[in-house]
């Protein structure tokens, strides 16, 4: 197995960890996530408004696989930042209730944290909402991912990412 690089989400500095999923995860670079905050006890991103990602061109309203990749991204890495390692983990059961819409020309925040980490299973919590209104929820999630779901590291080999041990 392969030596698993080792972070402290408590001092990286989020640009960082943005970096990381844009590398890794070319889903979330192609919608445009944005890393606002991490830290062991929970990460949050953002899916600024694109008029390409509209579900109801009438209404302008988010299309649900965009606040579903948002939701899966952010909850993935609460994980890695609650076991502060860059581990292979893949989403096991994803749980969404879509609340309300997402509004239109308006930007989207995602927070998770992972309460309870097992030797192999990951338990995440996440909620999207809209920065102005953060008590007022578009989804809540909860999810479960399998740690260690590969040998593979969860970067494309040869990643350069500043303040990560390669």
């Amino acid at each position: 197995m392969s030596e698993v690089p080792q972070l402290n989400p408590d001092s990286i500095d989020p640009k960082v960890v943005e970096s990381i999923i844009l590398q890794g995860i070319p889903h979330c670079k192609a919608l445009g996530v944005k890393v606002i905050e991490v830290s062991r006890s929970h990460v949050t991103l953002s899916l600024p408004y694109n008029p390409d990602l509209v579900g109801d061109p009438a209404s302008g309203i988010l299309h649900g696989g965009a606040v579903t990749s948002l939701v899966d991204s952010v909850a993935g890495m609460a994980v890695f930042a609650a076991m502060q390692k860059l581990q292979a983990v893949a989403t096991l059961d994803l749980r969404i209730d879509y609340l309300k819409p997402a509004l239109a020309e308006k930007e989207l925040y995602a927070t998770a944290e992972c309460y309870k980490l097992t030797r192999s299973i990951a338990f995440v919590r996440a909620r999207a909402y809209h920065p102005e209104t953060p008590d007022d929820l578009v989804a809540n999630c909860v999810a479960t991912f399998m740690i260690g779901s590969s040998d593979k590291p969860p970067l494309p080999k040869g990643t350069k990412v500043p303040g990560v041990p390669a």
